[in-house]
């Protein structure tokens, strides 16, 4: 199978909304196929956010061997990071993989993130401009907010409307892009095999529910606690969306315990069918996605096994 495989394809891509198990499913496949992960999500990059992101990092030393992960604990809270450093580090990540004989193997939930990859967006890097900055150090946040619709009124990355660092870095992107056309940079040319977890709907909200009630158990709570005790503000914070967002009000006294696990259940539950229809909408966009009715290993193999064959 991996033989097949290697003729046809040379990135395999395992996708699903939250609490569907790609983490523990990509570890036992890359076991079996020879590869290594490279994350496809928005927050895991981030140090010291372990529960609130759903790491998993267990899953990958579980069995004979640890599975080598990347895009994982790469940069401190406090440092930006935007779609284009992940397709510029995703890329320098396949490469060497490539080169080394294994297996890439792309996981995650976050949509952008994955499309950016899977579609080829061409991003432009853009400098930081200091006198742009300086002349917006001073105005609020809602006049950010309208000056940046005004340029693209399709933002793909809502974040960028909630932090006010993030947003002058999307000011940023959309004032300097339409006067400094570019040739697309050379990226490593993929074709990639794209497998969906899809768990039926009634099962994977009580996985959603179960994993809530446990990551709280464990200290989710804390993290946060210890992320601001370490000097990250509430802003920023709250820019990191649902778990960060609320357990900071939690502990801000603005939300009782019975609260915050009440309204983050059902605000991860929204999560996860934002999640689905950003994949269904990727679809209709001609990205074929192969989607796997469970969380079981020896059926996803099977079914690749199809694939290639």
């Amino acid at each position: 199978m991996l033989r097949r495989f290697r003729r046809r394809f040379n990135l395999l891509v395992i996708l699903g909304p939250t609490a569907s198990g790609k983490t523990g499913l990509a570890a036992v496949v890359a076991r079996r196929i020879d590869g290594e992960i490279i994350s496809a999500d928005s927050r895991q990059v981030y140090r010291g956010m372990n529960l609130g992101t759903g790491k998993d990092l267990s899953e990958y030393g579980r069995g004979a061997a640890a599975v080598p992960y990347h895009l994982i604990d790469i940069l401190d809270p406090s440092e930006a990071f935007s779609v284009f450093d992940y397709q510029r580090r995703f890329h320098r990540c396949f490469r060497e993989i490539t080169a080394r004989g294994k297996v890439p193997i792309l996981v995650g939930g976050s949509g952008l993130y994955l499309e950016a990859v899977i579609r080829g967006y061409d991003l432009p890097e853009v400098p930081t401009d200091g006198a742009l900055r300086d002349r917006l150090a001073g105005v609020d946040m809602e006049t950010l907010r309208r000056r940046l619709l005004a340029r693209r009124p399709a933002v793909h990355n809502t974040t960028d409307l909630r932090d006010r660092e993030r947003l002058i870095r999307a000011i940023e992107i959309a004032e300097f892009a339409p006067d400094h056309p570019r040739d697309p940079e050379g990226a490593a040319p993929l074709s990639p095999l794209i497998v969906g977890i899809g768990w039926p709907r009634d099962l994977l909200r009580r996985r959603i529910t179960d994993r809530l009630q446990a990551r709280l158990a464990a200290g989710m709570v804390d993290e946060v606690a210890g992320l601001h005790a370490k000097g990250l503000s509430w802003e920023k914070i709250d820019s990191f969306g649902l778990e960060y967002r609320y357990i900071g009000l939690h502990l801000r006294g603005e939300l009782t315990r019975e609260e915050l696990f009440r309204t983050l259940n059902i605000r991860i539950h929204q999560y996860a069918k934002r999640q689905d229809t950003w994949f269904r909408r990727m679809e209709r966009k001609g990205v074929r996605i192969h989607w796997t009715g469970s969380g079981d290993a020896d059926g996803l193999m099977e079914l690749i096994g199809r694939l290639t064959a």
